[in-house]
């Protein structure tokens, strides 16, 4: 083949290149859909009162039944100390020292205010396989209460090995132990 095909050849290839780029990018929404302007803008959802939600482990007047199978997801999302976001689940038993707690407290100060556990433990969460993630909640610690309920501290940024309130679980039923 001579210098003046191939190069030829090699122009071709990229002007076809180039206009498959410029159509790409001017395709909006789904392939073959339409674009924004021709749909009809979707109808408002229908309003609900939003009750408690009752998950895995509660009972219907959000009580936490069993500790050991509540799920993150259906307690009261709040932002504590220093911006830190947690949840609470369930209702505190009578004379429960865990109504002294607030999201983002370090575990030191959370057993100075409520005491030793019963049973405690840490274990990863997935964020630790993240290369060079330094952010919290790479490990998280969990507390356990007989009686009161499960706390759970998610690990802080960096290198640093304290570790902040995320999670109050009040359980009356909680048997202490993990």
């Amino acid at each position: 083949m001579s210098q003046t095909s191939s190069c030829s050849a090699l122009r071709l290839a990229l002007l076809i290149a180039t206009l498959t780029l410029a159509a790409c990018a001017n395709v909006s929404g789904p392939i073959g859909g339409s674009s924004k302007s021709d749909t009809a803008p979707a109808p408002a959802a229908a309003t609900t009162p939003a009750g408690p939600k009752i998950g895995p482990g509660m009972n219907e007047r959000g009580e936490v039944i069993d500790p050991k199978k509540v799920e993150s997801v259906y307690g009261l999302k709040v932002t504590g100390l220093n911006n830190w976001e947690g949840e609470i689940t369930g209702k505190p038993a009578p004379g429960s020292k865990f109504t002294q707690l607030k999201i983002g407290m370090p575990l030191k100060q959370v057993m100075d205010l409520v005491g030793t556990p019963t049973d405690q433990g840490s274990y990863m969460t997935g964020k630790a396989w993240i290369p060079f993630n330094f952010g919290s909640d790479r490990y998280r610690h969990e507390v356990v209460y007989k009686g009161q309920g499960r706390l759970i501290f998610a690990g802080a940024a960096g290198f640093d090995t304290n570790a902040h309130l995320i999670w109050i679980i009040h359980s009356a039923n909680e048997q202490g132990y993990r």
